[in-house]
């Protein structure tokens, strides 16, 4: 049975945090990941011990080929998908391809600026969306406030767990609780999602925004109704009126769904082509056939 299963698979899809080389197969430089994970060859190394075609893309990428053919964008072909949950991420797709870019590395949204000061985002820059809206953001945030004591709600949080141990949750809670220096924070990480969202929507003229990712999930119509506002209020009234804010549609199960429409569209773009090819085949992801 299992020799007969693996006669029926095309493919190994291949959902990694950026960035990276997608037409090489290699995980660059990932942010959250620590400072040893770097320029990883994750997919000729599967590829070569499976024997198997294996095509690697950023996890944003992996997930608006799902939200795509499965999910919140199907029917749209030119649309944003954005991930709040431990970074911010996200992918742009325009006449239903993904936007790789000259080196494959387009699409970092969560690395967009949306303030001239603001805090050290974890790629080492400054004011990025990801610095105020993540997971791992937030939770700097957070030990930030205790250090300086001035939020009384994770300072109590901080004595029962640890101030290391402090999240997003912890904020959230805060915020639910009253805690003024959460609330702040909370207030600021949607607007900076908003604000951030005004600039694709400026940038690269989308019909949809699919929003997901576990703190977009938590903050539900609280973010996506400031996205929408924000949009409508700050955007071009011209590319503002096009635009629709919707929550993704898979939850978790989104990088598994888009494992395996980028397997079909690199097969289908280039039949020989794997994650070792040489770089010049440059296949391009796209929502491709129905069976992996």
């Amino acid at each position: 049975m299992a020799r007969e299963v693996a006669e029926e698979i095309a493919g190994i899809g291949v959902s990694s945090p950026g960035p990276l080389d997608p037409w090489t197969g290699v995980v660059v430089e990932p942010p959250n990941l620590g400072p040893d994970f770097r320029d990883i060859p994750l997919a000729p190394a599967l590829g070569d011990e499976l024997g198997l075609p294996a095509f690697l893309d950023r996890d944003t990428n992996v997930a608006a080929l799902g939200e795509h053919a499965f999910g919140a964008a199907q029917g749209e072909d030119d649309f944003i998908y954005l991930t709040v949950s431990t970074g911010v991420g996200g992918a742009i797709v325009t006449a239903g391809k993904l936007l790789h870019g000259p080196d494959g590395l387009a699409g970092e949204l969560g690395h967009v600026p949306v303030a001239l000061e603001g805090p050290r985002c974890g790629c080492g820059g400054i004011g990025h969306v990801e610095a105020f809206a993540s997971g791992a953001g937030l939770a700097k945030l957070a030990r930030a406030l205790v250090e300086r004591g001035e939020s009384p709600f994770l300072a109590h949080r901080a004595l029962d767990i640890g101030a290391e141990a402090l999240s997003a949750v912890d904020v959230s809670a805060g915020e639910k609780a009253g805690d003024a220096a959460c609330v702040g924070l909370m207030t600021r990480a949607r607007r900076a999602v908003a604000v951030a969202c005004v600039g694709y929507v400026n940038a690269f003229n989308p019909h949809r925004i699919v929003i997901g990712g576990a703190i977009a999930e938590a903050e539900g119509e609280r973010l996506l109704l400031q996205v929408r506002d924000t949009i409508k209020a700050e955007a071009f009234e011209v590319l503002a009126r096009h635009v629709t804010v919707v929550p993704a549609g898979l939850g978790g199960d989104v990088s598994l769904a888009g494992a395996q429409p980028l397997v079909m569209s690199r097969l289908d773009e280039s039949p020989a082509s794997s994650a070792s090819s040489p770089r010049s085949a440059r296949p391009v992801a796209v929502p491709g056939g129905t069976h992996a």
